[in-house]
């Protein structure tokens, strides 16, 4: 049959089951819109307040689902304001496709009204982009860019399309899309038995190619298999029960200092869907001379990046710990491994006695750890990190690559469009919660039942606590005392407020905000001087963390 190319996009879009997408419209994409008009019994849009945050939504929706995010924005600005977003989803392997608009083919290149290059833009900080110059590749195109967005290692595809191309027609043949074939594995099984079977005290690290394998079962029967204790990454966060005994934290420069010892104690460092971030690692140095290393990750160009491996192995994770699972027998170490997660406390003060600890802690009681938690970026992410225990996979979604202040509540709007029976918390700081106020507006036209909780310590928390260790307490420009009243602001919006000030306040304020069916804003306040322990200084040794600051 034939077609505009804009009814191309959306009959791809359903064909490799598109139910939802995020975006804004403008000139370029007019065809676009008149489509979805159209179409609108069958694909969902979601009119975000600016495109970066309708990127997040779509990278939130693909994480908390395992689906592709899809965002749609216009040519210029439009497609501009989505770069922050791709590169953070990309940064941290999500699939997201994006199309934006462009000016029409003669007047590309001439600086026409609204025309920027956006895959000369975008080409650093996505997996592949494209620019359609005909009508009839178009079909294709997105099926490839799908298609890419979710092999091997997953990321973000950007596609350009001119106006003209979205008018003219073409023939369509629609397509049933085919499984993407595993990827091969490469490297010595047996080189890896061998090392895992040796180890008296090895440490089993599940980063986020855990989730994004679906590996979390293997994950479990492999730390039962080996008798081993786990700790997760940022990414990883949830991919492993961590109300589990093995559980033993975060590992890094924010990490516990159960999983320091740990590391600092280990003959094998199991790196199973990992990046061996800066973060992490600290000097890289020290960290691989401590312990012997197998990585095992989906991405080749990993390995022996940022820190040398003794063995490696290039595949699908699921794949490889179920050969692994297979083949392994089952080991017991007896005592040498039998880690504690605990958390350092640190008390309020006369002012400010409600901690960040005691709201996620009794956040996480309320809910059983089985919310979806979106975050921001700085203090509020770590601390969201430490003290929600997460019992399921897909229920942490944070920005950790590229550390995006403003991520989490656009992030928290896809993940409850995806997961409508799941209860979505964003937790935010102050300072991040000041880049998407404008969301609200989103949450609220149409009814999204995101509980918005903003740690409120009227500082931008993360800098000022390295401006205290790291530059004698010089607070430039990090003290923020906004005069602003978020019970007023959040009715502005139509939207249901409450605070927290006092440790009476906690677990009502949150269990009726969990329990209405509607958007909620609760503003926490807190001492501007709780600082995020552990911590390790950059490129320091990470069995060597800070466990107080004298303020």
């Amino acid at each position: 049959m034939k077609l505009r190319g804009s009814d191309i996009i959306v009959e791809c879009l359903l064909e490799q089951g598109t139910d939802v997408l995020f975006g804004y419209p403008g000139g370029a994409v007019l065809n676009i819109y008149d489509s979805l008009y159209k179409y609108n019994d069958r694909i969902k849009h979601v009119l975000m307040s600016h495109e970066q945050h309708a990127g997040h939504a779509a990278d939130g929706y693909a994480r908390a689902t395992g689906k592709t995010g899809v965002v749609l924005a216009t040519s210029g600005p439009g497609a501009t304001n989505l770069v922050t977003a791709l590169a953070t989803a990309n940064m941290d392997s999500v699939p997201v496709v994006a199309i934006t608009g462009n000016v029409s083919l003669d007047l590309l290149g001439l600086d026409s009204f609204q025309e920027v290059d956006i895959t000369g833009i975008t080409m650093p900080v996505t997996k592949h982009n494209y620019l359609v110059r005909d009508v009839r590749d178009l079909a294709d195109t997105i099926r490839k860019a799908f298609r890419i967005a979710n092999s091997g290692r997953k990321g973000a595809v950007l596609i350009d399309v001119p106006k003209d191309i979205t008018a003219a027609e073409c023939e369509f043949v629609a397509t049933i899309p085919t499984a993407l074939p595993p990827p091969l594995r490469k490297g010595k099984l047996n080189d890896a038995i061998n090392l895992i079977t040796a180890a008296k005290r090895p440490l089993i690290y599940a980063g986020g190619g855990v989730i994004s394998s679906g590996a979390e079962d293997e994950l479990a029967q492999f730390a039962e298999l080996i008798d081993a204790p786990v700790s997760c990454s940022l990414m990883g966060q949830g991919c492993f029960d961590q109300y589990s005994s093995r559980y033993i934290g975060m590992l890094g420069m924010h990490g516990t200092a159960t999983s320091a010892e740990v590391f600092a104690n280990c003959d094998l460092f199991i790196a199973l869907g990992t990046r061996f971030s800066d973060r992490v690692t600290g000097c890289k140095k020290a960290f691989s001379a401590k312990t012997k290393i197998l990585h095992i990750d989906i991405d080749e160009a990993e390995h022996n990046k940022n820190v040398p491996a003794h063995t490696e192995v290039k595949g699908d994770l699921k794949t490889v710990l179920a050969e692994l699972n297979a083949q392994l027998p089952q080991i017991r170490r007896g005592e040498q491994c039998s880690p504690v997660n605990t958390n350092i406390t640190q008390a309020g003060t006369a002012d400010f006695p409600v901690t960040p600890q005691a709201v996620i802690e009794k956040l996480s009681e309320l809910t059983d750890g089985r919310a979806v938690i979106t975050t921001e970026v700085g203090q509020n992410q770590m601390w969201a990190a430490q003290y929600y225990r997460n019992r399921e996979t897909r229920t942490f979604i944070s920005s950790g690559g590229l550390g995006t202040m403003g991520f989490g509540l656009g992030a928290a709007i896809g993940a409850k469009v995806g997961q409508p029976g799941k209860t979505v918390v964003n937790i935010a700081g102050d300072g991040s919660f000041g880049m998407n106020i404008g969301e609200l507006v989103t949450l609220s036209k149409f009814n999204i039942p995101v509980v918005q909780l903003v740690l409120n310590n009227s500082v931008l928390g993360m800098v000022r606590q390295w401006q205290r260790i790291f530059y004698s307490g010089r607070f430039s420009q990090t003290t923020l005392e906004r005069p602003m009243d978020y019970v007023k602001l959040a009715d502005a919006f139509g939207i249901k407020a409450y605070i927290i000030q006092n440790i009476e306040d906690i677990e009502p304020v949150l269990r009726e905000a969990l329990g209405l069916n509607e958007p909620v804003l609760i503003e926490c306040r807190i001492d501007r001087n709780i600082n995020v322990l552990p911590m390790v200084p950059p490129g320091a040794d990470i069995t060597k963390p800070i466990l107080e600051v004298i303020i």
